[in-house]
C-alpha cells in the first residue's frame, strides 16, 4: 500500500521482528521493495501475534534526498498570564496539568491545589505502605502530583481519539521528556520509573510560566452564592477566590464527592467495575502470544486483552501490566486496594492484568440509601471486608486461579509481586457474589481462549476496585459548566469524562477552553 501525501508518500512494511529492530533491515527493505533510498521516518509501529509467525507492523514516511523534514513534534510556548482571570484547578493530575498549561497558553493564571506532595515525597508514602502498611490518606498511589498516573505505569494507549487531539498529548510528554518513540508506538507506554520527571518538568513550567501549584493542600469546602462557585475552602481555613474552579480530583477523591453531595450540588451515580488481579509467569504470557517457547529478544513482554460475556455482562481485562508489580493504592486505613504497574522496561518476571465485572445501580441496592453515593459506599464495603479478611493491614487476600473456579482453598500461594503480602482465601468468601461468580465463569472461558492461562501457576489478588469513579459530576454537553452551579467545571476521571492519562489530559485542556469560549462571549 503506498500513499501520497504533501511531499511524501506513506508505507506500509511488515517485517520479521528481528528485521524490525535493525535500522539497516529497514533500509535495505525500503529498497528493495519501493526502491527508495533516501531519508525516513518510523510513524507508527505494532506488533501483529495473530497468527502462528509473529511480524512487526511498520508505517513509514519516506522522503526525497535533500527534502526537508518537518519537526517531529510542535513545541508548545506557555506564557505568562496576561488577563485578569485566575483558574482554581483542584487536583494535580493529568487533567489538572494539562488544564494548567491550557490556561497559560490562552493567558490564564493557574492555581492548582493537590491534597498530596510532590512526586519526590510521595516516594516516602508508597514506601510506607509496601513495607510498613501504612497509608497516608492525602499522598499514596493515588494521590500526589500527578495523580494516580505517575506511580501506576503510565501507559497512554487510549481509544478516546474522537474526544481531542491525542498527537498534541503525546507531543507534550515529549516536549517535556518522553522518549520520542511514544509518537509512533501503537500502544506507548512510559512507566513509572520515568513518568515523575516529565511530572516534575510540567509543574516547573507551570510556575515558571506564571501559575501557581500548592502541595499538601486538601480542599475542605466550596464558596457558593447565588448558585455561583465563588472559590474553594482548603484545610489550612484559607479562601482562595476564582472566577472559576475546574474539579480535576481524580476517582477515588471520596471526600469531594461527599462534599459535593452534602452541598446538595447535584451529581449522580455511574456504573464501574470490580474484580481482581491476575498475576501470571510472563513467560506464560509470552508463550501464549508469541506462539513460541521462548519470546525473542526484538520482542517487548507480551500483553493480552480479555472479554467474555457472563449473564449478559462483559467479564474483562483492565490496565494489563506485562512485566510488571501489584501495587497496594488504598487511600485510607483499614481497606484494600491493588493496581498494576509496570516500569518503562517491563523487565519484571510477571504479567498482571485487572479482571474485573461491571457493577450497575441494580447492584448495589443494599446501598441505595446513600443515593448518588450508592456506588462509593459498595466500593468501600468491598475495600474493608478484603482489608479485614486478610488480616486488618495491607496484606491482601489471594488465591490460585484454578483453586478459585472451584472453590478450593489454596495450601499455599506462588510466588507473587504484591510486596506488603498475601493472605490464602477462598475469594468468594470475600467478594459479594454477583463478582465472585461472574469471574470464576469468566477465567473458564479465558482458559479456552489463550492457551495456558487457566493455570494455579496464576495468582488473584483481589479486590480490583479503582477501575474508574463510581460517581459521575453532570456538565453541560456544550458549555461542559455544572448544570446547576455556575463557573464549576468537573472534568477527569474524577467526574466520569475520561479513562486515563491521554483522556483525562484532553478532558483537562477541553475544559478550560469552554471557560474562556464563555469568558470571550461576555467580553471578558
Amino acid at each position: 500500500m503506498v500513499e501520497q501525501t504533501n511531499k511524501m508518500k506513506e508505507i506500509e512494511l511488515v517485517l520479521a521482528p528481528h528485521l524490525a529492530a535493525s535500522y539497516e533491515s529497514i533500509v535495505q527493505s525500503l529498497a528493495s521493495q519501493y526502491g527508495h533510498h533516501g531519508d525516513f521516518r518510523i510513524i507508527r509501529k505494532s506488533i501483529d501475534a495473530r497468527h502462528r509467525k509473529v511480524v512487526v507492523q511498520l508505517r513509514i514516511e519516506l522522503y526525497k534526498d535533500g527534502e526537508i523534514i518537518p519537526a517531529l513534534y510542535r513545541i508548545r510556548d506557555f506564557n505568562s498570564p496576561k488577563k485578569d482571570q485566575k483558574i482554581i484547578i483542584v487536583g494535580a493530575g493529568p487533567a489538572g496539568l494539562f488544564a494548567a498549561l491550557r490556561c497559560l497558553e490562552l493567558g490564564i493564571t493557574p492555581v492548582v491545589i493537590e491534597r498530596g506532595g510532590d512526586v519526590r515525597s510521595r516516594r516516602r508514602d508508597l514506601a510506607a505502605i509496601n513495607k510498613e502498611h501504612l497509608v497516608n490518606s492525602d499522598s499514596n498511589y493515588c494521590f500526589g502530583e500527578g495523580g494516580a498516573g505517575t506511580y501506576s505505569d503510565g501507559k497512554l494507549y487510549t481509544r478516546s481519539t474522537k474526544r481531542g487531539d491525542v498527537r498534541s498529548v503525546l507531543e507534550t510528554l515529549v516536549q517535556f521528556g518522553a522518549n520520542e518513540n511514544i509518537l509512533s508506538e501503537a500502544h506507548p507506554h512510559i512507566g513509572t520509573n520515568k513518568l515523575p520527571e516529565i511530572i516534575t518538568a510540567i509543574r516547573e513550567a507551570i510556575i515558571s510560566a506564571g501559575g501557581a501549584v500548592i502541595f499538601n493542600t486538601r480542599v475542605t469546602d466550596f464558596m457558593i452564592s447565588d448558585d455561583t462557585i465563588k472559590g474553594v475552602v482548603t484545610q489550612q481555613g484559607d479562601q482562595l477566590l476564582a472566577d472559576a474552579v475546574v474539579l480535576a480530583t481524580g476517582h477515588s477523591a471520596r471526600d469531594i464527592f461527599e462534599l459535593l453531595h452534602k452541598k446538595k450540588v447535584l451529581i449522580e451515580f455511574k456504573p464501574y467495575a470490580i474484580g481482581v488481579r491476575a498475576e501470571h509467569p510472563q513467560e506464560i504470557i509470552d508463550q501464549a502470544q508469541y506462539h513460541c517457547e521462548m519470546r525473542p529478544e526484538e520482542l517487548p513482554p507480551a500483553s493480552y486483552g480479555l472479554v467474555h460475556q457472563v449473564n449478559g455482562l462483559g467479564v474483562y481485562s483492565f490496565c494489563m501490566c506485562p512485566g510488571g508489580i501489584i501495587a497496594p493504592c488504598a487511600t485510607a486505613p483499614g481497606e484494600i486496594v491493588t493496581n498494576g504497574w509496570s516500569p518503562s522496561k517491563r523487565n519484571n518476571p510477571y504479567a498482571n492484568s485487572g479482571i474485573v465485572v461491571p457493577i450497575h445501580w441494580e447492584h448495589v441496592k443494599d446501598f441505595h440509601q446513600f443515593g448518588p453515593l450508592a456506588g462509593l459506599h459498595y466500593q468501600s464495603a468491598v475495600e474493608k471486608i478484603c482489608c479485614e479478611m486478610a488480616g486488618g493491614n495491607q496484606t491482601a487476600p489471594a488465591q490460585r486461579l484454578v483453586d478459585f473456579v472451584y472453590k478450593k482453598a489454596s495450601v499455599d500461594l506462588p510466588n507473587n509481586s504484591y510486596q506488603p503480602g498475601v493472605a490464602s482465601l477462598n475469594l468468594h468468601d470475600v467478594l459479594p457474589k454477583h463478582i465472585s461468580s461472574h469471574l470464576a465463569e469468566g477465567f473458564k472461558a479465558f482458559g479456552k481462549k489463550m492457551k495456558g492461562y487457566f493455570t494455579n501457576e496464576a495468582i488473584l489478588v483481589a479486590p480490583e476496585s479503582r477501575t474508574s469513579s463510581p460517581v459521575r459530576i453532570p456538565r453541560d454537553r456544550d458549555t461542559l459548566e455544572h448544570p446547576e452551579l455556575k463557573n464549576l467545571y468537573p472534568c477527569g476521571e474524577g467526574a466520569g469524562f475520561a479513562g486515563g492519562i491521554v483522556s483525562a489530559a484532553i478532558d483537562g485542556e477541553k475544559v478550560v477552553d469552554a471557560v474562556f469560549a464563555a469568558w470571550m462571549a461576555k467580553g471578558m
